[in-house]
């Protein structure tokens, strides 16, 4: 595995929700009706940073709202809240309070984090409000269909909700906590392999540590660990094939070095096995929807022809497979790396 200083040199662009897209998310119950939007919770008159513990700036910010417009949107967002978590059962939400809302102007699409608690327990829970990118929609179904992880999301025409996905982030657990004593480094180095080999599969951008989650799980003799994407905005629109696999990002150095001293050719060979063959099982399984998330996104566009070219000729020489040439769409590349998969697997 390999260290690079791999840079994505402008934001991506936020494409619509189409509407095979928009048939694709009624049919699977992706989609919403909510009674506030997007664009009502950018209608605040100022912000103030939010600081860390430490006083370092987070990158987000607090909006302040007037308050006849502050109500109006705590009432419609605890609506969304139940919404997301029990189908729109309002009851569940009863005895909870919209405690704060933040915004991030760094992020591609601008999310805001809504922090909502019970009030008869103060235990908290956060989902997030953002702009409905198509690219991102995709990811996020990919992330449902290809790897181990389940995703909560819901779309009402330009607004995209998604619940809040629990882990340490992979940079504070790469500083902090990686060299735990009673956690075995091979398992998290054999969890950054298989997340890798994913990456590249599904065409999943930009996983540096600061876009993962590590996830922990106590076991009767052992911590069990996962790696899960949390940022979605660079699925398949770069050109750089490096982009999508993580192992390249300075940011993963300690992932990477992890990998290095705990693993050799043959157990990195035989985790990607296991993780193609994994992949493999969801595929068959989840046919039907996969094929129909292929042809909705089919029919628009989600990246710059320089960029598909560019990734086409990539893949190719990564993996030696001139069949890529052929490709004419981001997610024709996906499906060829789905079936290669399937043929490395089956033979």
């Amino acid at each position: 595995m390999e260290i690079d200083d791999v840079r994505i040199s402008r934001k991506k662009p936020i494409y619509p929700v189409g509407n095979g897209l928009a048939k694709y998310l009624k049919i699977y119950q992706r989609d919403g009706r909510f009674p506030v939007g997007y664009k009502d919770l950018l209608n605040f008159t100022e912000t103030v940073p939010v600081m860390d513990k430490y006083g370092n700036d987070t990158f987000w910010e607090t909006p302040l709202y007037p308050p006849y417009l502050q109500d109006q949107l705590y009432n419609g967002l605890k609506v969304i809240y139940a919404i997301l978590k029990a189908s729109g059962n309002t009851r569940i939400v009863q005895h909870k309070i919209i405690d704060r809302i933040e915004y991030c102007a760094f992020g591609n699409t601008k999310p805001f984090r809504i922090r909502i608690i019970n009030t008869l327990n103060d235990v908290y829970d956060y989902f997030y409000v953002k702009q409905a990118d198509a690219s991102r929609i995709y990811g996020l179904e990919l992330e449902e269909i290809l790897s181990p992880n389940q995703v909560n999301y819901l779309v009402d025409r330009d607004t995209l909700v998604e619940e809040h996905i629990v882990g340490i982030p992979g940079d504070v657990f790469s500083k902090g906590q990686i060299y735990t004593p009673d956690y075995n480094q091979t398992r998290i180095a054999k969890e950054f392999v298989k997340f890798n080999e994913r990456c590249i599969i599904s065409l999943l951008g930009d996983m540096r540590a600061y876009n993962f989650v590590v996830q922990i799980t106590p076991d009767f003799d052992d911590f069990q660990f996962r790696i899960r994407a949390i940022d979605f905005d660079q699925q398949f629109y770069e050109g750089n094939p490096k982009v999508y696999m993580p192992q390249y990002f300075k940011e993963n150095l300690p992932y990477v070095k992890l990998a290095m001293d705990h693993l050799n050719e043959k157990t990195v060979l035989q985790y990607q096995q296991e993780e193609r063959s994994s992949i493999v099982h969801r595929v068959r399984s989840e046919r039907h929807r996969i094929k129909d998330l292929r042809d909705a996104s089919s029919q628009q566009v989600l990246s710059t022809s320089e960029n598909i070219d560019r990734l086409r000729r990539g893949y190719a020489a990564f993996y030696g497979n001139d069949a890529y040439a052929k490709c004419r769409t981001m997610t024709d590349i996906v499906e060829l790396n789905v079936k290669n998969v399937i043929r490395q697997v089956t033979l």
